[in-house]
């Protein structure tokens, strides 16, 4: 899991023509470096942005385009048309780019020089006139791409081009990501199946199962100094349940959980996997189902998502890596139950061991409790209560034809009361725009009951992701109805069928 998004090189390119003569390409060269530099500097802009040589000819911007395809770090462009760059230039490039792209609609000077302004400050800032007939290429084209309008200073501007460049990151993140699965999905679940074909060749990700056993073995080969090096980590860590101290009845649980965390980051790791799921139906040569294993290696970036439903645990990764350097966690989550009390309707989402310690607030409790399936022996688990304020919860569901991502903001809680005797980790929220309507869009829309529980990932940035991946987006928010949203999936419906047609 990457720590700083700096890695992540966004190129900036700049276009013009030589109409202007070289004095006024020195002067775009100059202004558009100094855009740049400003937006790399940018503590609200995550990645690194990287000025390009201005681009006045259709071979310069084939040969960039080309090279932003090749280039490792690359996750995407910024264009900008400084003056007017005739926009059939731009057709060949545009034609063979492969990296999302980001069309910052600004110009140098924030405001008009009233007293000065003459002809040749028009025609060196014309960026209001260049950048719509390079505007009118793309959107010829079919190539999706977000739009930023505003001055370059502008700290809307920064935060707009900051959550595009998050899901720039995310979605680069998935190109050539390989996601393994222990076992098959829960048996007759049909929201955690779908066509991993399909999601491979969209989304750039493979998903491939391998046997429970195969898994086992490496657990098994885990060395005892290796076990007890992890659990004085959980020691240090938690707060650990009388019975799993050293001398407590139940320490054996703990020591095979700590075995089976270190087998499992060991598989992942060797095996180049950025997530992976497991189901409690298949837990063949295992003790326990992995409870704090999978909950501490969620927190150290890898995906997951339980029974077999490998579209959330690919996108739970994406939305932390999304989520790199921001206070607040991205976690595999599920709507359990709900308080239907008239006055305060909140949903209870939990899992039954598996959500991430990162979205934990303050006190974490290491305890085993019972698991009334699966068959097996109790499982250890992290119990803990999530933070509360802004938040969403997504999913990524096969809908036949095509991929949906549905997104719900929702206002997270602490849970109003204590629950003793709820040995889970939980979080309290209220979905947008109400519990009924929310819930309801939710449903009409097809969302999944496995969800990524985000605490710092907007709703744009996720509509921007489905944007890059080309795939449908349903969001719902405080300004959505159920007349809204039944008419947008009824177009929706259209628009993707005569999509794939053509």
């Amino acid at each position: 899991m990457m720590n700083n998004l700096k890695i992540n090189e966004v190129w900036f390119l700049t276009g013009s023509q030589h109409l202007y003569g070289e004095e006024a390409l020195n002067k775009v060269a100059e202004h558009a470096e100094i855009i740049a530099k400003s937006l790399d500097n940018s503590d609200q802009i995550p990645v690194t942005i990287i000025f390009k040589p201005v681009l006045t000819t259709p071979e310069e911007i084939y040969h960039t385009c080309q090279a932003a395809n090749q280039a490792k770090n690359c996750i995407g462009l910024i264009t900008w048309m400084h003056t007017f760059s005739p926009a059939k230039m731009w057709i060949n490039g545009l034609k063979i780019l492969q990296k999302p792209l980001l069309h910052l609609h600004t110009q140098y000077n924030r405001d008009i020089p009233w007293s000065s302004i003459d002809m040749d400050f028009m025609n060196l800032n014309q960026s209001a006139h260049g950048d719509r007939e390079f505007g009118f290429m793309v959107s010829r084209l079919r190539i999706n791409r977000k739009v930023v309008v505003g001055h370059w200073e502008d700290i809307v501007v920064h935060k707009e081009i900051e959550g595009w460049a998050r899901a720039a990151s995310g979605w680069h993140d998935w190109q050539g990501a390989k996601f393994v699965r222990f076992g098959d999905n829960m048996r007759f679940v049909a929201v955690t199946e779908g066509d991993k074909v399909e999601a491979e060749m969209k989304f750039g990700f493979s998903v491939n199962t391998y046997g429970v056993g195969d898994l086992v073995q490496v657990i098994n080969a885990i060395s005892d100094e290796a076990i007890q090096g992890l659990l004085k980590e959980y020691e240090e860590s938690y707060e650990l349940a009388p019975e799993l101290k050293s001398e407590g009845p139940k320490r054996s649980s703990l020591v095979e959980a700590a075995r089976i965390e270190l087998g499992l980051e060991k598989f992942l790791t060797e095996g180049g996997f950025k997530g992976f799921t497991d189901t409690f139906e298949d837990l063949h040569g295992m003790k326990q189902l992995p409870g704090i294993a999978v909950q501490r290696l969620m927190k150290k970036g890898f995906g997951f998502a339980g029974e077999g439903d490998w579209k959330t645990a690919a996108l739970v990764r994406a939305m932390k890596v999304m989520g790199t350097g921001l206070p607040g966690g991205n976690a595999f989550m599920e709507d359990y139950t709900y308080h239907f009390d008239p006055e305060n309707t909140l949903v209870l989402g939990s899992h039954m061991l598996e959500v991430d310690e990162s979205l934990a607030d303050g006190r974490i409790s290491c305890e085993v409790h019972p698991l009334g399936i699966g068959g097996k022996e109790d499982p250890v688990r992290l119990v803990f209560n999530a933070k509360g304020g802004k938040g969403l919860n997504a999913s990524l569901v096969d809908m036949g034809n095509r991929f949906r991502i549905v997104v719900n903001e929702v206002e997270a809680y602490p849970p109003i009361k204590d629950l003793p005797k709820l040995p889970v980790a939980r979080v309290m929220w209220k979905p947008l725009p109400d519990m009924k309507t929310g819930c309801a869009a939710w449903i009409l829309a097809g969302g999944a009951h496995h969800t990524c529980f985000s605490q710092n990932i907007s709703s744009d940035t996720l509509r921007d992701f489905a944007n890059m991946a080309g795939v449908e987006a349903m969001i719902i928010d405080g300004n959505s109805t159920i007349h809204q949203i039944q008419n947008e999936l009824r177009w929706n419906e259209i628009y993707w069928h005569s999509k794939i047609q053509l």
